[in-house]
């Protein structure tokens, strides 16, 4: 018997966060397992009970929910040797698309979790986040955004309609009203780009806003970041290169670049445009630019 903490996001799914959160627990409890409900009013409560539980001991700390929920674990578990469980219920999934984990499907989620824990969980890179003058730093396993992508990010949390993916889209339409090319200078380990920009990807996988392949050739355990910069673009030439972007071939466009390093430092240089706006991770918020952002090979143990 094995003991596991489940954190849950119960308005995943469009609200149905909870349910698949009890029907998680019910699946482990009939295969014999101790389940600590370790789900809170809020994200700090559950982010707090679930770093207890983890320092009290479990075999397992398993979330429910999308790339958020996903983001919390990530912070709990870090630098620790408790594996993480995914219960992808969420709206994106994008870490549980990247892992090839089963999406709204709790049978054979919880089915792969145990499989994994019994042959020995999967090793995947980390990426630790912050402002390059502190130590404090935060993790993220998926894509932080830094720029265009961000905007949208912070403006499709704010709209309470439409619901689902499609949310992204239309936030999308909303945020190139506003839209001006941001000043940046982005310091990799073999390179520095200084230009007017519309974003700043950097990628540990290969998606993002629910299977969009922003930076379609990273992969999640080769110790390599994949940072993806576009050259400021108006808002025609952001709409046509959306459609590439949503199928992963905009690396042949003009305006696009990748470089790949395990370190970067973005700033702003508000001399070459507007200042970009608070980053990304995971689709949670870190913070305003300048960011350091380090790769961190193998130092997550995940269930897949």
């Amino acid at each position: 018997m094995s003991t596991f903490g489940v954190v849950v996001n119960p308005t995943s799914g469009l609200g149905r966060g909870r349910s698949v959160g009890e029907q998680t627990v019910a699946a482990l409890r009939e295969r014999g397992h101790e389940v600590v409900d370790l789900s809170r009013d809020s994200a700090d409560e559950a982010r707090a009970a679930a770093r207890r539980a983890v320092a009290q001991g479990l075999d397992a700390l398993v979330v429910v929910g999308g790339d958020g929920i996903v983001n919390l674990g990530v912070n709990v578990v870090a630098e620790t040797d408790v594996p993480l469980g995914i219960v992808a219920a969420g709206t994106g999934n994008d870490v549980a698309r990247s892992l090839d984990l089963p999406r709204h499907d709790v049978p054979h989620a919880v089915d792969a979790m145990l499989a994994a824990l019994e042959r020995g969980p999967r090793r995947v890179d980390l990426v630790s986040v912050g402002p390059p003058a502190y130590a404090a730093r935060k993790w993220f396993v998926g894509v932080l955004s830094c720029g265009f992508d961000a905007a949208v990010n912070a403006r499709a949390n704010r709209l309470s309609w439409p619901r689902g993916a499609l949310k992204y889209w239309v936030a999308i339409l909303l945020e190139l009203g506003a839209y001006k090319p941001y000043g940046y200078k982005v310091t990799a380990d073999d390179a520095t780009w200084e230009s007017q920009g519309t974003l700043v990807a950097v990628g540990n996988s290969s998606q993002f806003g629910g299977g969009i392949k922003i930076t379609p050739d990273a992969r999640l355990d080769n110790g390599v970041l994949h940072v993806l910069t576009a050259s400021g673009l108006t808002r025609r030439g952001i709409l046509k290169v959306l459609p590439l972007v949503k199928a992963g071939r905009h690396l042949g466009h003009p305006a696009c670049q990748v470089f790949e390093t395990t370190s970067v430092l973005i700033e702003p240089v508000t001399r070459l445009g507007q200042a970009p706006p608070e980053a990304f991770a995971d689709g949670e918020h870190v913070g305003p630019l300048p960011l350091r952002a380090q790769i961190h090979p193998g130092i997550l143990r995940v269930l897949a």
